[in-house]
């Protein structure tokens, strides 16, 4: 199965602009920028970056790693709230993601705070979107809610 998203992007690095959008359609013509990427402000905030969208993804895909683990061990998730904290920094001449920091709040009953803990760390592990950016180090602090 692939899934596509395209961008298109005008003018320079520091002041151009570009928009991006998914085959499904669920993004259309958002609009990011060196502005909406580097610097927050007021004029940003219904624009995107490329590290909040892999936020997004690895979150997305976290969670559902997380409960399709869960049920399988027979404790199915009544909620799983994930936030993902991706890290670009400046190295050397130009910048990079430096760091993943998953966070995940799980809504369980019955599950033993041990169990817990080897089922996220094995999400953590086999999730797709985790496997695809094994170089960068990824944490997680995961906790019964």
């Amino acid at each position: 199965m692939i899934r596509k998203s395209m961008t298109e992007w005008q003018g320079d690095g520091p002041s151009g602009s570009g928009s991006l959008s998914t085959e499904s359609g669920a993004l259309r013509g958002q609009p990011y920028s060196f502005k909406t990427r580097f610097q927050r402000s007021e004029d940003s905030k219904a624009a995107t970056n490329p590290e909040e969208l892999l936020g997004a993804a690895h979150a997305a895909c976290f969670a559902m790693t997380v409960a399709f683990i869960l049920t399988e061990a027979g404790h199915a998730p009544k909620r799983l709230k994930v936030t993902a904290a991706v890290d670009i920094s400046k190295v050397g001449a130009g910048f990079a993601i430096t760091s993943i920091a998953l966070d995940l709040e799980a809504h369980v009953e019955g599950l033993p705070i041990e169990q817990f803990r080897a089922l996220t760390d094995a999400a953590k592990t086999n999730c797709p979107v985790s496997k695809a950016l094994s170089a960068t180090p990824i944490s997680l602090t995961a906790r019964l809610a």
